[in-house]
């Protein structure tokens, strides 16, 4: 057991210098620790070596890797491994993939309908439909700005309120 100990110190100078005299004897302290929790039997020891080796070499090349980078932060590339899109980002982002989904088997199934029919009769009433859509959203406007006038919170009346010079008095 000692020989594993001595093996694991000896692989840590596989970590950059500063980063092994700040952890080195804590992490060879750890490892004794959790050498000692094995079983005896030669199939735990030799899983719990090789995970271990495994780790050291892993942390070694992210440790030399943070160090060409020139990242001070010691948690910066973990943290970009852990960055995960909220719950809700992913349930609207499923949504909107069914409604695009929807939305193109629509097109094609209008396109099928129309496709040997001549389109003159569909685009005769896009004019008058466009004139509606635009004159729908005027209104909205309109009422909009309708209530905020009545509230008195447009932006004349607050320009109204502004004092733009200095009283002498």
């Amino acid at each position: 057991m000692k020989t594993m100990t001595t093996l694991y110190r000896s692989l840590l100078y596989l970590y950059p210098l500063g980063y092994r005299r700040e952890f080195g004897e804590e992490m060879t302290l750890v490892f004794s620790e959790a050498q000692g929790a094995v079983n005896q039997d030669f199939s735990s020891r030799t899983k719990f070596w090789l995970k271990e080796v495994a780790g050291l070499l892993s942390g070694a090349a992210q440790e030399h890797f943070r160090g060409f980078s020139g990242s001070q932060d010691g948690n910066s590339s973990r943290r970009l491994n852990m960055r995960r899109f909220p719950r809700s980002t992913i349930i609207l982002m499923i949504v909107i993939l069914i409604g695009v989904g929807l939305t193109m088997e629509s097109a094609r199934t209008v396109q099928m309908k129309y496709d040997g029919v001549s389109m003159t009769s569909v685009w005769n009433t896009f004019p008058g439909l466009f004139t509606f859509g635009l004159g729908l959203m005027f209104v909205a406007a309109l009422s909009i700005w309708a209530i905020l006038f009545a509230l008195r919170r447009t932006g004349m009346h607050r320009l109204a309120n502004v004092q733009t010079w200095q009283d002498n008095q």
